[in-house]
Parts: structure tokens; sequence; C-alpha cells
């Protein structure tokens, strides 16, 4: 229901006695990058666990991996898919969604000026995620497919001092793929999955 949830954290939510745990173990799969969802431009704090049956959410999480966020782009953030009761939310443009995440990635360096300044500013959890994100110790995953959305995301990301971390995705990243490697990014693709919805094509 809100456009930025960076306060929201994947292992809150997480329920360790899932069996899919014991089955994915069992097809050989060591370790899951549990991300939030792409309906929201900033989305929430994703977890990275390491599969271990009879673990609590405590015993799952990876320790020493790099924190993370989601961030999305396209169709998913701004709702273009979810029919006419689905278009009071702001943003519903791909412009709204860049002014959007440079708002709030302003507000964070504010945020964080003031709190380094004084310890009599209130603590927000939402802007201490983005803090990291704009001191470099939480990467971001981003929800992408076009070349124009990919690349105004570097831009924001140049022009706040911080590198993205992995695009994914990433449908048209094979179009900007020299300035997706300057800028340092990763990118994670589909080998065989397209045209599921309009900017998939």
């Amino acid at each position: 229901t809100q456009a930025v949830s960076a306060e929201v954290r994947v292992r809150d939510a997480l329920n360790a006695y899932d069996n899919r745990i014991y089955r994915h173990m069992a097809q050989g799969t060591t370790t899951v990058h549990v991300m939030h969802g792409s309906s929201n431009p900033i989305g929430g704090q994703n977890a990275t666990i390491k599969l271990r049956w009879g673990a609590d959410v405590e015993g799952l999480l990876f320790t020493g991996a790099a924190p993370t966020i989601k961030f999305a782009l396209g169709e998913n953030v701004k709702h273009s898919n979810r029919g006419p009761h689905f278009t009071t939310r702001y943003p519903q443009t791909r412009m709204g969604v860049e002014a959007l995440i440079r708002d709030r990635l302003t507000a964070a360096r504010e945020y964080g000026d003031q709190r380094r300044h004084s310890k009599m500013v209130r603590r927000d959890l939402e802007l201490d995620a983005l803090v990291e994100v704009l001191e470099g110790t939480r990467l971001i995953h981003c929800h992408s497919y076009r070349q124009d959305e990919i690349l105004a995301l570097i831009r924001i990301a140049d022009d706040f001092g911080f590198t993205v971390g992995t695009f994914q995705h990433v449908l048209e990243g094979y179009k900007v793929a020299e300035v997706i490697a300057a800028h340092g990014a990763h990118a994670s693709t589909f080998s065989d999955w397209w045209a599921y919805k309009f900017e998939v094509i």
C-alpha cells in the first residue's frame, strides 16, 4: 500500500518450518537470497539464508552476508497491470518512480547528516536503511527490465555516490551492458523466460 517500505525486513516474515527448505536442501540448494516483492520503488530489506533444516529464523540467517534491499522499476511499481482500482498511489509513471527514489535518498542524506551531529534526532527505520545504501553498506537489488530505467537508476546512484549491487531480471540490460559494467553493478537475468507481460516482450 505504500511506495516506500525500506523499514520492513524479510527476516521478520521468514518461516523456519516451511517444508520447502527441506525440499530445496534435498535438491542441493545451500543458500537463498530471499527478497522483498517488486510492488514498491523502494522495498524492504532482504535476507540471505543458509538452508538448515530444524534451525530457527536466527539460525537460518547467513552470518557475514552483505545486507541488501529491494528496489523496483517498471510496470509493477506504477501498478500498470492491476486494473482501474489501483490508480491512486503515487507514483503512477516511470518519471514519478525516479523522482520518488531521488526524494527519499535526499531525505536519507539529510537525516544521516542530522543523526551524525545530534543524538536528539528521532530515529527513522526507513531512513536508517537508506542511509546504509548511501554509505555503501547495504546493496540494492533492483527489479528492472527497460534500458531507460536501468540508466535512470545508475544516474541516481552516481549522483548520490553509491553503486547499485545487482539489476535483477535486467531484460534490456544487454543494450546498456557497457554502462552497467562501468558503474560496477552486477546483472542477474533469466535464461529462457520472457513475454509474460508487456515490458518483457
